[in-house]
């Protein structure tokens, strides 16, 4: 049997209620949900299912209404960027699929929450029809405050649904990818500068560690700073090699790193031959391996 892994991300970390909601959609025969995880000051809701492709896909169809219905974007506010109430799906092909496979998953998935909610959606990833919608950071620049006048440029057209952002919802990004790590660092100090700093050194944009995205942001309900990351491709920069490059440039900034945070599951791959204590990581890594919770 084919199986796929789903990541959506919900603008929503605060609401119990929603987020409840949200996870109980998921809740359905042939899909399985394997983590749900929110966080109050990025305001965001992160799931992780699997399962038969079309389970998974209608799933996330009805959880994209839901969040429609209950997220209103115009009153979001967190520190995570946002174009959408439901802002990206992503696909990862797993057991007997491929990944044009999970791009064609994408393309069906993104048809639907347009069709059935009325929200526009643009395809990212190795689902993308044009190549300047391949990087998710582009299609969601602006966020939800720019997202109006981003659609009536030519480039910003969606790929799916109105021409126009659903006016509480906004719009969906759905595509296909291979694994990410979703990998927080935060540090012993509340100067957002620092980690603004660290990020601009570290991501691959501004010429830092290759297949690495990161912001700098302030957590508020813990008083610290933070350095955000996406962690594209873990084989080319895993995340011990982050935290190796985020500690030596802490210390030089006149700070350390207070621990760090896996957002989602992973593979195991992604942390062979390290330990949490040389990730900082303050609970069992165990409990964030993608393969103990497929079993």
């Amino acid at each position: 049997m084919k199986q796929v892994e789903c990541v959506p991300n919900f603008s929503e970390g605060r609401d119990r209620r929603v987020l409840d909601a949200i996870a109980e959609t998921f809740r359905a025969p042939g899909v399985k949900l394997l983590d749900f995880s929110a966080d109050s000051d990025h305001n965001r809701a992160v799931a992780t299912v699997v399962g038969e492709p079309h389970a998974v896909a209608g799933c996330i169809v009805d959880a994209a209404g839901l969040a429609a219905r209950s997220i209103d974007m115009r009153r979001h506010a967190g520190e995570h960027p946002a174009i959408g109430a439901t802002d990206v799906v992503p696909f990862v092909p797993l057991d007997g699929m491929t990944m044009a496979e999970a791009a064609a998953l994408a393309e069906d998935t993104a048809q639907g929450i347009a069709v059935a909610c009325d929200i526009p959606t643009y395809l990212y990833g190795e689902a993308a029809r044009r190549e300047h919608c391949a990087n998710l950071a582009d299609v969601r620049r602006g966020g939800f405050k720019e997202l109006g006048a981003r659609m009536k440029t030519l480039d910003w057209i969606p790929d799916y649904g109105p021409m126009r952002p659903h006016p509480t919802a906004g719009a969906t990004a759905v595509g296909a990818r291979k694994f990410l790590v979703a990998f927080n660092v935060n540090l012993g100090t509340s100067d957002v500068a620092i980690a603004k700093e660290i990020a601009r050194r570290i991501r691959e944009r501004d010429g830092g560690l290759p297949r690495v995205k990161a912001l700098g942001v302030f957590l508020a309900k813990r008083r610290c700073a933070q350095v955000t990351m996406n962690l594209v491709d873990y084989e080319i920069t895993p995340p011990i090699a982050a935290v190796r490059e985020i500690a030596r440039l802490a210390q030089e900034l006149g700070t350390e790193i207070a621990e760090s945070e896996i957002i989602g599951l992973v593979p195991r791959a992604a942390l062979r031959g390290t330990t949490a204590a040389e990730l900082r990581y303050p609970r069992d890594l165990e409990e964030r391996i993608l393969e103990n919770r497929l079993v």
